[in-house]
């Protein structure tokens, strides 16, 4: 049985396209021949999204979501509430809860979890941020909508205690999320009921 391998750009190609999370070789191989078969303009698209992403996208000053401005798109609309902030662990839990349409206030982005066997601790986290802005004095409500799962959880504890002594109202998410479930695998209809269920953390 012959083991037929193509060489050069297409072949690195599929390489790269393999490395992508959720892609094997079946897909690697469909997406690599789509891309040589469409037009120049359309995969050079695609190509100069990639590297602007790259290149332009950082971490909002404020709130640390995706942003290619000093402020994310969130923390410069004028409509939202600064006195509510919701904190979650990464920017795609942020798209999960945007997407009830239930949210009006802010947020803060982790950008992890506090997982010591991963060797994650909360000096990995932007924590000292969040610190930050409550003690400016501003915030009125901070929602912990950390991930159900043991690590979340933690993460939680340790930012009630670090802001204990801050009077903010503290709550988290009510458990409309099955323990163990991430937030961006959550449906709409469970993150909204999660969202206004939010109890005292």
């Amino acid at each position: 049985m012959s083991d037929a391998k193509l060489t050069g750009p297409l072949q690195r190609l599929m390489d790269e396209l393999k490395k992508l999370p959720g892609i094997g070789a079946r897909s690697a191989e469909r997406v690599a021949f789509h891309l040589l078969k469409a037009e120049r303009d359309e995969a050079l698209a695609l190509a100069k999204a990639i590297m602007a992403t790259k290149d332009e996208i950082r971490p909002c000053s404020r709130c640390y979501n995706l942003a290619d401005a000093e402020l994310c798109t969130i923390c410069a609309d004028p409509r939202r509430d600064p006195t509510q902030v919701i904190v979650v662990e990464q920017p795609k839990d942020l798209l999960g809860l945007e997407a009830t349409g239930v949210i009006t206030g802010v947020y803060h982005v982790l950008m992890g979890h506090i997982a010591p066997l991963e060797g994650v601790g909360p000096a990995d986290l932007t924590l000292d941020a969040l610190a930050r802005r409550v003690k400016a004095g501003d915030i009125k409500e901070i929602v912990l909508a950390t991930n159900p799962t043991l690590e979340g959880d933690a993460t939680a504890l340790h930012i009630t205690s670090i802001l204990a002594d801050t009077g903010v109202h503290i709550t988290r998410l009510a458990r409309g999320i099955a323990p163990g479930s991430h937030i961006e695998f959550a449906n709409r209809a469970m993150l909204q009921e999660a969202f206004r269920g939010r109890h005292q953390a």
